[in-house]
């Protein structure tokens, strides 16, 4: 038996996953004439700070006309009192919780949909609560009940 006769076979390895989705490879199964199967992510690179309510799916889910739920207008006055009683601007106030000033403008206006995270932000920098059955009480540091 002579050389001519021997067959060597070398394998390729499988291209790892990272690189299948390069555009290279991509551009490369289409030249081949593969189906390339290309999905956008929804909300990717965006960089979302709050999860959509529950009232954000019941209300797709609904066919009559509804609106949200909006903040009221004495826990509106609350905030401003208590902003203003602390000498904070609203824009202050919305860098010292890292919103947007103009979440504040909304909750102080009656505008805003309530957001308990958001609301408990503004408590703590105001030192005023906002919800439950004591509104407009001065919260207490813990550790200091009594």
């Amino acid at each position: 038996m002579s050389d001519w006769d021997t067959v060597t076979v070398l394998k390729k390895r499988a291209p790892k996953a990272s690189a299948m989705k390069s555009e290279q490879a991509v551009n490369a199964a289409r030249r081949q004439g593969l189906a390339v199967d290309t999905q956008l992510k929804w909300g990717a690179a965006s960089n979302k700070q709050h999860v959509t309510t529950k009232n954000t799916a019941k209300l797709d889910r609904e066919t009559e006309e509804l609106k949200h739920e909006t903040i009221s207008l004495d826990v509106g006055r609350l905030i401003q009192q208590g902003r203003q009683a602390k000498n904070l601007s609203q824009k202050d106030l919305a860098t010292k919780i890292n919103e947007k000033p103009q979440v504040i403008t909304d909750y102080e206006a009656g505008k805003g949909i309530p957001n308990n995270i958001i609301l408990g932000k503004i408590e703590r920098a105001i030192g005023i609560k906002l919800r439950g059955k004591d509104k407009g009480k001065p919260i207490v540091p813990p550790g200091d009940k009594k």
